[in-house]
């Protein structure tokens, strides 16, 4: 096939200085957690919030609209049938500190995602990578195992964050807490699990045009901290997650809060571990607890029906959304739990562990779910709240028999929805395989023209519904609140991942 080009202006793009004067920084609050630093070594979205301000990608996703556009990149394209994904470098890039940008880096970084292999890291997102390669300073040539149409959208996220070879050792993470990338914004000051403070990066050449205002983002342990912060105002937006009673209790009425809602796509599953001697390691086990759980109660009575009941992978409002766990499940019913635990020989009372950590209402969501499983009579069932990094490890080991967890779409793709979570090598280390789901999971990556892969997504999430590695429980937008003096917060959530902290500035 031709070259696809993805181009802007030849010249690079510096950031415009904002017309007010300079004031406060704006502060954020969030719940989300950084797990670290270093791209090589985390998957999540807290973290790759962060690193879409002060590290760059080769490409990037403008706000409001899903196709890949250049950042660090001048122009990137296919060749080779979806196998060679060629990129060019914009001049003039430089890092934080002042040493140039060069082809060699971008490599580096790739490369040290790969060798690292972190179990926190973004390995399984460059499933498809085979190797880099780089002409001069300013070419990069990706080489791809199989035909992968997703890959711009991958190289767009977190996990295309292009670090500085000579700062960061080339075969494990990174330690302490300072950051040496190319984005917007400088990290000037970061406390572990309290703030992080940025400034605009007067270095920044690339497709970001607007020069941002000084933010400090806070980091609040749980929502019930940001919601009393918010309501003392001592931050300035309140972004992802607030408690849902907060979010039910909003009135168009008050003129002085600011509520944009965005239909970002974020999702949450109880996931299953599959590993030999797991209590759920039998299928029948987790078609029961499918047959179980009430989404309908899960929205309305702990989330306020602030989310909406979720029934497949792929969330509403992406190509290849079904209804494939309705279809099997459709609504509870312990008798035919109890039928399949019986024609499978399991004996009764199952007894499992339910881990679960950050988020908003999860020690209520925990709760209800054990409630739901043992009025059954089928399950025994052990919560277990655990920290973010310590949940992180945990799962990756097989610490625990389930666990819920929440997934922010990476990009505005499917994809993002499948691979990650069914496909070989996951990013939930469920211990799951299926070569079925795999074979599809690549025949939607071969399909450039992703509107037309409806059907082959529709065909995995019939699959997963069958082999239940994990069980969608609901879906739901984002929110993010501001006073009516701060402008831009419509910009920090649209389902691209990219968490735009310079478009916010003070009216």
């Amino acid at each position: 096939m031709g070259v696809l080009l993805l181009a802007v202006g030849v010249g690079g793009c510096s950031l415009l200085s904002p017309e007010t004067k300079k004031q406060e920084p704006i502060s954020v609050g969030t719940t989300d957690t950084v797990s670290s630093l270093d791209p090589a070594g985390a998957y999540d979205a807290g973290s790759w919030a962060l690193y879409s301000n002060v590290y760059q990608s080769l490409l990037t996703f403008a706000a409001g609209s899903s196709t890949p556009v250049p950042d660090a990149a001048e122009r990137c394209g296919f060749q080779d049938q979806l196998r060679t994904y060629e990129c060019v470098l914009r001049p003039g890039l430089k890092f934080s500190n002042g040493r140039g940008l060069t082809a060699k880096d971008v490599k580096f970084s790739f490369d040290r995602i790969l060798r690292i292999k972190s179990d926190q890291g973004p390995r399984s997102l460059l499933e498809t990578l085979r190797s880099v390669e780089t002409s001069g300073d300013d070419k990069v040539t990706f080489r791809l195992k199989v035909p992968d149409a997703t890959f711009p959208f991958k190289i767009a996220t977190g996990g295309g964050a292009i670090v500085d070879s000579t700062r960061y050792p080339a075969d494990r993470l990174r330690t302490g807490d300072e950051v040496d990338g190319s984005g917007p914004y400088v990290l000037k000051k970061y406390r572990p699990g309290a703030s992080a403070e940025l400034t605009p990066a007067e270095q920044y050449r690339g497709g970001m045009k607007r020069k941002g205002s000084p933010v400090v983002v806070r980091y609040f342990a749980d929502a019930e901290r940001m919601s009393q912060a918010w309501q003392r105002r001592s931050i300035d937006v309140a972004a992802r997650s607030m408690p849902p009673t907060d979010i039910a209790a909003l009135s168009p009425a008050d003129s002085d809060v600011k509520v944009m809602e965005t239909a970002a796509a974020s999702t949450r599953n109880l996931v299953f571990n599959l590993r030999d001697g797991s209590p759920v390691k039998d299928v029948a086990v987790r078609r029961a607890v499918a047959s179980v759980v009430n989404r309908e109660t899960l929205a309305r009575d702990v989330h306020r029906r602030t989310v909406e009941p979720l029934y497949s992978l792929v969330p509403t409002g992406l190509t290849g959304h079904t209804t494939s766990f309705y279809d099997r499940y459709p609504r509870p019913d312990p008798a035919k739990a109890r039928q399949l635990l019986r024609e499978a020989g399991i004996q009764l009372p199952v007894r499992f562990t339910l881990a679960y950590s950050q988020g908003a209402a999860t020690d209520q969501e925990a709760a209800l779910l054990k409630k739901q499983l043992e009025a059954s009579g089928l399950f025994e069932v052990t919560t277990r709240r655990v920290g973010w990094t310590e949940f992180q490890k945990g799962y990756a080991r097989g610490a625990y028999d389930a666990y819920c967890v929440s997934w922010v779409a990476d990009f505005p793709d499917p994809d993002t929805f499948t691979s990650p979570l069914v496909g070989a090598g996951n990013a939930l280390h469920s211990g799951y395989s299926s070569p079925r789901v795999d074979r599809l999971i690549e025949a939607s990556q071969r399909n450039e023209q992703r509107g037309r892969v409806a059907g082959t997504f529709r065909d995995i999430q019939k699959i997963v519904a069958e082999d239940v590695p994990l069980l969608p429980l609901w879906q739901k937008k984002d929110y993010a609140l501001s006073g009516s003096a701060v402008s831009g917060t419509q910009y920090l959530s649209d389902g691209t991942g990219t968490w735009r902290l310079w478009q916010l500035g003070r009216i």
